[in-house]
């Protein structure tokens, strides 16, 4: 019976072995049961980062794009802006000359008056009078004539500027 009792001894310890190598089996697929839980999760986490990257992509694609107009238009006003300084240069230079004939006319027109109004005996006063009369019309046609110059002068001024304006506000 010894052996008998040898024998069962033995199948005790192998049974507890038995359960100590089934419970770290047990042990073991647990791990491996979080491992494949996080590796899953960390699968997810993947595809939502490379959404995330393909719609930050996307983002700076049209970022650039959208630089790449305003740098376009920033240009073309640019060349907008020039042409129209251009053409002021020219308008202003235009009126200055305009200015300095009309003057030039106008000394030479009250010269000639007075000079004619020398040369007019005093028999003709009546004639004379006539003549004042005539001269005081067209001095005043002169000042009015100013007067509108200096109105379409400033309004081409103001429509330029606000021309400007509009370019650059653009």
């Amino acid at each position: 019976m010894e052996d008998s009792g040898a024998i069962l001894c033995q199948i005790s310890i192998f049974k507890d072995m038995l359960d100590q190598v089934n419970l770290e089996m047990e042990a073991n697929i647990q791990v491996t049961r979080e491992i494949e839980s996080q590796i899953q999760t960390c699968s997810e986490m993947e595809s939502s980062l490379y959404l995330k990257e393909a719609e930050l992509t996307r983002s700076v694609l049209a970022s650039q794009f959208e630089i790449s107009g305003l740098i376009s238009v920033t240009a073309d006003s640019r060349n907008s802006l020039k042409l129209l300084e251009d053409e002021i240069c020219r308008l202003r230079s235009e009126h200055s000359e305009l200015i300095t004939r009309l003057t030039e006319k106008q000394e030479g027109f009250v010269k000639m008056c007075f000079g004619f109004q020398k040369e007019i005996s005093v028999d003709e006063d009546s004639e004379l009078r006539s003549l004042l009369l005539e001269k005081e019309f067209l001095e005043n046609e002169v000042r009015l004539l100013e007067e509108k110059n200096i109105a379409v002068k400033n309004s081409i001024l103001a429509y330029m500027e606000d021309e400007m304006r509009n370019l650059l506000s653009d």
